[in-house]
């Protein structure tokens, strides 16, 4: 049978919370007497020691707590865009598991309605995303795509427009109207939103930046638009 891996405690404990079923549950000591929901889990709790947990997470980031689920189920794309004014976050070549951890925290967060990921050049959920996103992906829809220019262009429409966050748009993000139904892209740092994808928008809009630095972590900037779209919605 097909199982993942999740580890770390949020993520141990917001899967034991989600939709997936929990097959196998270890902990260590320590951990079994810190954290008492351990006990109470539905799979038997299995006390071992710390060695078996970084050999079976292949990582001593577990702290003390590992478990094996059924896999994890992605959403329907086209369902999370013909949502009631959705407001989805569409993640364009961002590869490190961490960054796309912490964009899913903050948009599970600011009540996402998704994240689309684009299947090739970009991270999808694995265990570490679990652990970055403290849990959240169980509880946030994540589709993925085969390309994202074309499904972008297929679900906008007039009350659902695309948004490129982008260092040099004129528009800062105040100054957009995000509170309608909205599509925000964001690119890796680095690399940036590529051009079709880019060109697929209908607009753009900036984080204004105060400092020297020239641009944003994509989950920092990923947060910000999204509960400047939360903030004006709720105005």
């Amino acid at each position: 049978m097909t199982r993942d891996l999740v580890y770390g405690r949020r993520a141990v404990r917001e899967a034991l919370r989600g939709p997936r079923e929990v097959l196998e549950l270890w902990a260590t000591e320590r951990a079994a007497k810190s954290e008492p929901w351990l006990a109470e889990a539905p799979p038997r709790l299995q006390v071992k020691p710390d060695r078996a947990l970084s050999e079976a997470a292949e990582t001593r980031d577990h702290q003390g707590v590992v478990a094996w689920c059924s896999p994890y189920r992605y959403a329907d794309a086209y369902e999370l865009a013909a949502a009631e004014r959705p407001l989805i976050a569409c993640l364009d070549q961002v590869s490190d598991p961490r960054n796309l951890g912490a964009v899913c925290r903050s948009a599970e967060g600011a009540g996402a309605t998704g994240i689309v990921l684009p299947a090739h050049g970009s991270a999808t959920v694995t265990a570490a995303v679990c652990k970055a996103s403290a849990g959240a992906v169980e509880h946030l829809p994540v589709a993925v795509v085969t390309n994202l220019a074309r499904w972008l262009g297929e679900v906008k429409r007039g009350d659902l427009w695309v948004y490129a966050a982008s260092g040099d748009a004129e528009t800062a993000m105040w100054d957009a109207d995000l509170a309608g139904g909205s599509i925000l892209v964001f690119g890796a740092e680095g690399k940036g939103i590529r051009p079709l994808v880019r060109r697929t928008c209908d607009a753009a809009v900036s984080i204004p930046l105060l400092g020297r630095v020239e641009s944003l972590n994509v989950s920092v900037a990923a947060a910000l638009l999204l509960y400047e779209a939360r903030r004006q919605r709720r105005a």
